[in-house]
Formats: structure tokens, sequence, C-alpha cells
């Protein structure tokens, strides 16, 4: 039988008469007797029903009524309009192809699993990723590989167009901080030595800017030896980008316009020009910096009204000083929240604020007399003013968070996101992006008794504060910038620093002596010693953002081989242990955990 004439999608009604070879998988068989056999074969772009009738040579209606579910099959036939109507559910179910010829190309064993997408939504994700083989045949599988592939051209048609080089860096690097663990390689040639997979491609990236590259584009892994969870794999993809001679403005011009054209190209959606909003913003009024902007529910603070009450709860929290920064208090109006919210649900949101690091969750409700229920008692001299910032009605529930600033922000942030799930107030249709700018450069760690960098140690602080590295590095903003889609952050960069000694300085700042800085980053600071350019850049989390496009809230779904939540390959059964002679050979020793 001569190759495949056609894919399995791809025939239509203006095709009829035409004799096609298709070759694919056996999707359904269904065998009527009196001569008449039903085959749908299918392969990445779709199914197509084959019909063998009485009018077929004998061995080859034999060999049809021999084939079973994920045999792989040729068939040569002719295309002709689907007898008893169209089937609206396939988009080639306009025709039907009458076959003339079969060839089993490969027999199957009965599959463990099948590629059926109403099977795998009962199935446990652990068998699917197990069979993962068999489980990436499934149309949906197939739709979402599409779409990633799709990702990836636009992302280098757009920033080729931009005048980007697509530059490869390397995988096997020198161990650096960048603020989660690293996975290590031992060297054969090196004994006693290792290697570092890179987290990002970050240092290389400057150094091309340095080396004159302009502007570079990598579609990149990325390895964090970190916990999994349903956004975040220890083994990612990013689209890695950097410009010189830029500022803010053109990066985030640049890259919101690649955003833009993502979902235009992809989904047909019309993104408008995004927003803008500081962290500072962000966080006193959603608790986090990367809200989700689709609801209401507000932080509003209310510090100022309770520091005088006679309430100890509340007063005390706002007086308090923590590293000069005074506690607060801060309120959360839930629109028709006391019918809708049952005890129950109010005393699993205290639970959950003591997760977070709270005492409780004060709350009171509404009424058109004034508050009643929980605290109520303890806002009666404040109740005008409450009622008038909270913009409060009847019926309404209010839930207070007391403390620290950085706890309250933190503990609200989940509690909003909560009420709003829980609430229906998020409609999953709308797409609502964000930049959230003007980041503090650095935030103070009480354990190690030193600054952190918030985004990571090269990147800039925002023009004119550079004194502030000297005088009050807590006040200084970075020229860093995070892309915000629905309460998720799908890209993250900054300006960087491009001077050594303001580079020096930060290290400095974080706890490094300049030997330890020499020895874990001398690279970059003789490299910023030869004439680096202002830069700066950008990734984007390509399986974040697949994963928003694709409508689904779990990263291994658009990863072709993912992880488990624990780490795990389950398909080749990694990681495994390695034989002596390689440990023998890399001059390791495996000793025995003693805690098992």
């Amino acid at each position: 039988m001569v190759r495949r004439t056609h894919r399995c999608g791809e025939l239509r009604e203006e095709h009829v008469g035409r004799e096609v070879v298709l070759n694919g998988w056996v999707d359904v068989l269904r065998d009527q007797g009196r001569g008449l056999v039903f085959l749908d074969l299918r392969d990445r772009t779709g199914i197509t029903q084959v019909v063998f009738e009485s009018g077929i040579d004998g061995e080859a209606m034999t060999l049809a009524r021999s084939l079973r579910r994920e045999d792989v099959a040729a068939v040569r036939g002719v295309v002709r309009r689907r007898a008893g109507g169209a089937n609206p559910r396939l988009a080639t179910g306009s025709i039907e192809i009458e076959a003339r010829e079969v060839e089993v190309l490969n027999r199957a064993e009965q599959p463990p699993i099948l590629p059926d997408d109403a099977e795998a939504a009962k199935m446990d994700e652990e068998v699917r990723l197990r069979n993962r083989h068999i489980d990436l045949r499934r149309p949906r599988m197939q739709q979402i590989l599409g779409l990633r592939s799709k990702v990836t051209r636009i992302a280098r048609e757009y920033f080729h167009e931009r005048g980007f080089l697509e530059v490869e860096t390397p995988l096997l690097i020198r161990s650096t901080p960048e603020g989660a663990r690293d996975f290590v390689v031992p060297s054969r040639l090196h004994p006693g030595e290792f290697y570092a997979l890179p987290q990002s491609p970050q240092l290389f990236k400057q150094i091309l800017m340095v080396a004159g590259c302009d502007r570079y584009l990598q579609i990149c892994r990325c390895l964090r030896d970190e916990d999994p969870r349903a956004d975040r794999q220890a083994e990612f993809s990013q689209i890695d980008l950097e410009m010189s001679f830029t500022d803010r403005e053109e990066v985030i011009e640049t890259m919101g316009g690649f955003a833009r054209r993502l979902w235009k190209e992809t989904l047909g959606v019309e993104v408008p020009e995004i927003p803008r909003m500081t962290w500072t913003e962000a966080m006193n009024r959603y608790g986090i910096d990367r809200p989700d902007v689709r609801f209401g529910l507000d932080l509003v603070d209310v510090s100022d009204l309770v520091r005088e009450s006679p309430f100890a709860v509340f007063a005390d929290a706002v007086r308090t000083l923590h590293r000069g920064r005074p506690g607060c208090v801060k309120a959360i109006r839930v629109p028709g929240g006391a019918a809708a919210l049952s005890r129950k649900a109010t005393d699993a949101l205290g639970e959950m604020a003591k997760s977070f690091g709270l005492g409780g969750l004060p709350l009171a409700k509404v009424t058109a007399a004034g508050f009643e229920t929980g605290v109520a008692k303890h806002l009666e001299g404040i109740a005008a003013p409450l009622r008038e910032r909270l913009g409060l009605a009847a019926g309404d529930l209010v839930l207070f968070g007391v403390g620290r600033w950085e706890v309250v922000c933190k503990a609200l942030a989940e509690i909003r996101l909560r009420l709003g799930r829980d609430l229906g107030l998020i409609d999953d249709s709308v797409w609502r992006f964000l930049w959230v700018v003007d980041f503090p450069m650095f935030e103070y760690d009480e354990e190690a008794s030193r600054w952190v960098a918030l985004h990571h140690p090269f990147t800039a602080p925002m023009p004119g504060q550079e004194p502030l590295l000297e005088t009050d590095p807590g006040a200084c903003l970075s020229a860093g910038y995070d892309l915000v889609l629905n309460g998720s952050e799908i890209a993250g960069g900054s300006i960087r620093i491009h001077r050594r000694e303001i580079q020096e300085k930060v290290f400095s700042l974080i706890g490094l002596t300049a030997e330890e800085a020499d020895a874990k980053f001398g690279f970059l600071l003789r490299a910023l010693r030869h004439g680096a350019p202002p830069h700066g850049g950008i990734a984007f989390g390509l399986d974040r953002v697949v994963m928003h496009l694709a409508g689904t809230d779990n990263i291994r779904d658009v990863i072709a081989f993912p992880k488990t939540q624990s780490g795990a390959d389950l398909l080749c059964d990694a990681p495994s242990a390695i034989d002596e002679a390689q440990l023998k050979e890399l001059r390791l020793s495996v000793r025995a955990d003693p805690t098992r």
C-alpha cells in the first residue's frame, strides 16, 4: 500500500470521489454483520469513519473484522458522502471512506487504559502518567500539544520580527544561589566537583547583552529542586528574553504586545492595553503581589479608625511596631455575607486565618440598626466612619485581619480568594491582565539578620534611587515588573544592574563578602567591567501560559512528560539508583538513610 495521502482529520466534502490512503489507530470497530463493518480511524488531527461492505475483497473483510482497539492500520478507499446523514460531532462527519484495502501495520495488546477524554476524567492521574504513551493519544492532550507548539511558534515569529536572536545557553553550569536549591551533576573528569543544572539562564543572557547580541530569545528548560504543586514543576520551560539599551517602558510595551498577540492568535481574544498597579497598592488592596482583579472584596485598612478603640485586640495591634512598621487592622466587606455564609463557613475561615499566622478572624454582621454578633459591641464608637469607609449595607458581613502588616496581607489574600471561589464571584471566562511594578528592592530576613533580594540580586534600582542602597535599602524600589493574569504570575523580569559598583553593593547588602561574590559571580563581575550596556528582560512561564490558554488548572496537563507531586517520572521510573560501576567511575558512594 502506498504511504498515506491525507491525515484522519483532513477530509471534507470537496474530497468526495477521490481515492485516499489513511494511517492511524483503530478508535472504534463496529461489526454489523451481513457484510458490513464500520471502523473509526484516528490520528492527532481527528477521526474518519471507514466502511467495509460486502463487495470488498473477502480477505480484506476478514482482516478488518480482526482489528481491535489501538491496532495501527492503513486503509485505502474512496471518499463518499456519509450515508444516513452527517455526524455533527466530527469535523469529518459529512464524509466516510468506502474501503478497498486494509493493512495491519502493528497489532496492539489490550491497553491498560484507553485514550478517551471522558474516561481520563475519572481515572487516577498516576495511572495516566504511568501509561503516558497512551494518555497522550487522547484528543484533548493532542489539542494541548498542538496549542503549546503554536505558542512557541508565535513567540519565535513575534520576537524575530523585532530583531531578537535565538541563542542557546548551557545546561551544565556553576552552582549559584538564585533562591531555590540546585540540581547538581557530578563530573567524571573533575572528581569531587559538580555542575549545576540552570534554574534560569539569567547570568548568561546578561553576558549576551555585554557581548553585543542586543536582543536575545530562548525557549529554554529550567530546573529548580523545589516541591512541585499544581502550577509548578521542578523541570519547566520559559520563553526567556533580554534587550539592550532599553528601559522599563520599552520592555513592558514589547512584552505586553506579545501577550496581546498570543491571546488574539490562539483564542481570538482582543486584550486591551494592560493596566499597571504598584506593588504597594496590590499588597494593600489584595494582600498579594499577583492579585486576581476579576472580582472585588478588596482589603481596606481601618487601622486609624480603631487606634483609640477600647478593644485591646485592635488598638494594641496598630500601636505595636515590627522593625519600625506598625501593625494594622484590615477589613473585607462581604456583600450579603450575613446570610450567604453560615456559622460553619465563618468558623472555617477563622481556622484558615490561624493557619496563616493570625490569632483568628474577628467578624460582625451588618444590620439596619448597626452591627451584631462577633465583635459588634467593640465597633459601636466607630460605626458611622466604618460604614462609610467600607460602603456597608444591611446584610453585609465584615471580616477583620489583625496583626503584623505582612501576616495580615498574606492571610486575608488567601481568605479573599477562598470567598471569591465559594461565593461564585470569579468569572472564568474573563481575562484580566495586570502589570505589577515598583517592587521593593529588598526584604529583611529576620533569622539571617540581613537583606535579601525580593526578585534576584541582579535587579537594578529605579533610576535615581541608587543612593538609598547606602542610606535606606528598605525604601529602595526596584526596576522589576511582573505580568499577572487572573491571579497567576505568567511573566517576571526587571531592568538589570549594568554597573559593577552597584552590583558589588547589592552583593554586599545581601551578605556576600567580596571573596564570596567573586567566587560565585566572578564571571559576571568581570563582564560588567568591560562595557556592559543598560539592559533588561523578562521570562514568560511557558507551561503556565499554555495552562491558562488551555483552560486547565494543572500544569501537568500541558507538559508532555511531567513529574508527579513527589517529583517522580512514572513513565520511566525516575529517579532511580545507579549501579556500582557508575558510582565508582564518578568516585561517589551512597550512604544509607538513617531515618528509614
